[in-house]
C-alpha cells in the first residue's frame, strides 16, 4: 500500500512515519539520515517524501510516484 513517508522531529533525534500512522517507521539520530530512509521507502513505494523541520512544518517534499504529467518526447 502506497503511504507517503514523512521526516518528522522526536524527542531524541529524527523520524520517518508513513502517513497516517501513529508509530515511527524508524528512527535516527541525524535528520540525513531519515531523510535517506525516508527516499528510500517512497522511492520503493512509488510515493511522495515530506521533510518536516524542526518546528514540525513542511520544509520539502520530493514525489517518487509516476509522473502525471511526463514530457513529451519530441522525435
Amino acid at each position: 500500500m502506497k503511504k507517503n513517508q514523512h521526516v518528522v522531529p522526536t524527542n531524541t533525534g529524527w523520524g520517518v512515519r508513513g502517513a497516517g500512522n501513529t508509530k515511527l517507521t524508524s528512527t535516527h539520530d541525524t535528520k540525513a539520515s531519515a531523510t535517506q530512509a525516508a527516499r528510500q521507502i517512497a522511492q520503493n513505494q512509488k510515493s511522495e517524501m515530506v521533510v518536516h523541520g524542526q518546528n514540525g512544518r513542511i520544509q520539502s517534499s520530493n514525489s517518487y510516484g509516476n509522473d502525471p504529467c511526463p514530457p513529451i518526447d519530441s522525435k
